[in-house]
């Protein structure tokens, strides 16, 4: 069983053909993520990270590493804080904030950090439901 205050470190990055699957599956083409001639006139200079991309992270940790298998995400709530960009070091840090042993969840808060600089890129709360850790 997992307990309160549990931390999980992981370290990731996206490339930019990543961000153009993503594109493609998502739907969402906004040249912000896709054109560097049009993210050149914008406040961030260059193509940022879709911010839905950035947190599928949050689902893949939680669905394979921790919790684990047999995890079911009952929630997320994502607040992106600063852009993040392709072929940049990104830590994810999740936390088990609480967990209600008698419904089998934890609320776990999901962050991410920019490796180079320890700014905070996200921050948010997840609602995780697995049997066997909670």
């Amino acid at each position: 069983m997992i307990p309160v205050n549990t931390v999980y470190r992981h370290t990731f990055s996206f490339t930019q053909n990543d961000v153009i699957l993503f594109a493609q599956v998502s739907g969402d083409n906004n040249p912000l993520h896709l054109d560097a001639d049009f993210a050149a006139t914008t406040a961030f200079k260059k193509p940022i990270i879709h911010g839905a991309l950035a947190s599928s992270v949050f689902s893949k940790i939680m669905g394979t590493e921790f919790p684990g298998f047999g995890s079911v995400y009952m929630k997320q709530v994502s607040e992106y804080k600063r852009p993040m960009f392709v072929d940049t070091e990104y830590e994810a840090v999740f936390t088990v904030m609480a967990i209600n042993e008698a419904k089998h969840t934890a609320e776990i808060s999901t962050e991410i950090f920019d490796v180079a600089t320890g700014k905070k890129t996200t921050e948010g709360m997840a609602v995780i439901m697995n049997k066997e850790e909670f």
